[in-house]
């Protein structure tokens, strides 16, 4: 490690599906987030052009843990060889490193490896697929919780696809007060600590709290689930939205099932701001604010009935990656700056492996793809890159420049797509029938990743195979799409065949060459 430049320590809070549009700080009025709120006002710089790179959860973990952009490479995955988290590095730095969370995604299959470089990891039970419960307890209705309809009710009554099963349908009947629900304690476990633990890490800590709120299940006490209803709460809640591309718009959804849907979210929101307030208040107690730089940050939002294309969207289904989804919110408190600013600059999450590596002055062996924040908090640039990439794989590559916004769709079908990867994991979907991931078949190969000489099986894949999950749809095939952000938040018109098509998509060549994308990603993209 050499000279320490940065502050002493580094928490990071990540709140799963944040949207930025509905923080009070970001302009958002219908849902109150005082905590969050007074964190932008009175402590942190508030990043205004933040976007998404790998996507959805663990990927973008994969990006904020590990510095890379895996997208174009494979799809949800564990930590693979040619590479190691933040965390390894620290720990062999003599910085001490703890994980606060209740995300089941890190202990299951396809991001199993993530939390195993802290030096601690405190794991709060309970939260959307964890096995935490395996009967339902009898007396549970009204001590907390109220009759939900199951994860699969969407599915089931209009596509007649049954066996769409959550393990929080049962462990919510052991619920009995809103200290019990996951969040919360994740919390209150951070919070505890930041006031406990960090006394006896004066060499320096980094602390992580992956909270998955406010992500669904959208399931609180009545006291905030009612606080944005509208009239009185159904017979029985919709706790799981729908992930669908115009399901009012088709008619699979009711607008007042919406409305319900959206204040659900709502609630959530509100709760683990509450909670988050823990955090801002053990920081005042402790005195760290003049050496402990505090981020909070999320992997992506979540669409709550936003049109585009004249569709409803929810959830996270196959679409590009629109405002709601891709333009996220980021807090920095540094030690040293003053809060209630904001910068402008164009950053995305594998910045934040970067800062984190920079304020502890650790360098890193594997090919990373991040530019630190510190220049751009400190005063010392006004920016630090000139494009960011983002998508799915399999799906749209999308370029920013911060301004105008470019995804690029499969052309003709969707190959060629090959996927690079020594686990072989990806998120469990616990569907009888339905398999996440084929295994690799005699077509496979050894390669290697870019920066690394480590073999790596990469498995083509081509028309008539089973696919990955994450991979786009034949319907998404040519489904271009170019907005100017600075006159059309909104994404209402669709610039592409316009002259500036052209120079975005000359932007997006560039941004894969910088990366060393494989060439078969030009191909499928049309960009050869």
């Amino acid at each position: 490690m050499g000279e320490r430049t940065g502050p002493r320590n580094v928490a990071v809070v990540l709140l799963d599906s944040l949207n930025r549009h509905m923080l009070g700080c970001y302009g958002g009025g219908e849902f109150a987030t005082p905590n969050l709120d007074r964190f932008a006002a009175g402590r942190a710089t508030r990043f205004t052009r933040h976007v998404t790179g790998s996507l959805p959860c663990m990927p973008a973990r994969h990006d904020i843990l590990c510095g890379s952009l895996d997208f174009l490479w494979r799809c949800w995955g564990s930590v693979e060889l040619w590479e190691r988290p933040v965390t390894a590095h620290l720990e062999a730095a003599g910085v001490v490193t703890q994980l606060v969370t209740d995300h089941p995604h890190l202990f299951e299959t396809g991001g199993e490896n993530y939390h195993t470089d802290f030096r601690g990891w405190d794991y709060q039970r309970g939260h959307e697929g964890d096995p935490w419960r395996t009967w339902a307890d009898p007396s549970w209705v009204g001590t907390p919780a109220r009759p939900a309809a199951p994860a699969g009710w969407f599915y089931e009554r209009n596509h007649g696809f049954a066996g769409i099963t959550k393990a929080y349908d049962v462990g919510r009947t052991h619920l009995r007060a809103e200290e019990d629900f996951p969040g919360p304690r994740t919390m209150a476990a951070a919070a505890a600590w930041l006031r406990d633990a960090t006394p006896h890490h004066p060499d320096g800590w980094f602390l992580f709290v992956d909270e998955f709120d406010p992500h669904e299940p959208f399931d609180t006490p009545p006291h905030w689930a009612d606080r944005y209803q509208e009239g009185p709460q159904p017979d029985e809640a919709l706790i799981w939205p729908p992930y669908a591309d115009g399901a009012i718009s088709r008619g699979t959804l009711t607008e007042a099932e919406g409305r319900h849907i959206r204040a659900g979210y709502g609630g959530k929101l509100s709760m683990i701001d509450d909670w988050f307030g823990r955090i801002l208040d053990a920081f005042d107690e402790r005195g760290l604010w003049d050496d402990t730089a505090l981020v909070v940050c999320t992997d992506h939002g979540h669409h709550l009935g936003e049109e585009r294309r004249g569709r409803d969207i929810w959830g996270k289904p196959s679409v590009p990656q629109f405002e709601p989804i891709g333009h996220t919110p980021l807090l920095v408190s540094w030690p040293g700056v003053g809060g209630g600013g904001t910068c402008d600059a164009l950053t995305t999450n594998v910045d934040l492996f970067a800062t984190i590596a920079d304020a502890f002055s650790v360098e890193v062996g594997h090919r990373t793809h991040g530019r630190s924040l510190a220049p751009l908090l400190d005063g010392r640039a006004t920016a630090i890159r000139e494009w960011a990439v983002g998508g799915v794989f399999g799906r749209w590559v999308q370029v920013t420049d911060g301004d105008r916004k470019y995804a690029r769709a499969p052309e003709g079908d969707l190959f060629p797509l090959s996927m690079w990867s020594n686990r072989w994991s990806t998120m469990p979907l616990h569907i009888a029938g339905i398999e996440a991931l084929p295994p690799p078949d005699h077509r496979a190969v050894l390669d290697t990743m870019p920066g690394s000489d480590i073999p790596v099986i990469r498995q083509p894949f081509g028309p008539g195979d089973r696919l990955p999950m994450w991979v786009a749809e034949p319907r998404n095939v040519d489904d271009h799409h170019l907005y100017d952000l600075t006159v059309d938040p909104d994404e209402a018109e669709n610039r592409v065949g316009e002259r500036v098509e052209r120079e975005l998509a000359d932007l997006l060549r560039t941004a894969l060459a910088e990366l060393e994308a494989p060439d078969e990603q030009l191909a499928r993209l049309g960009l050869s």
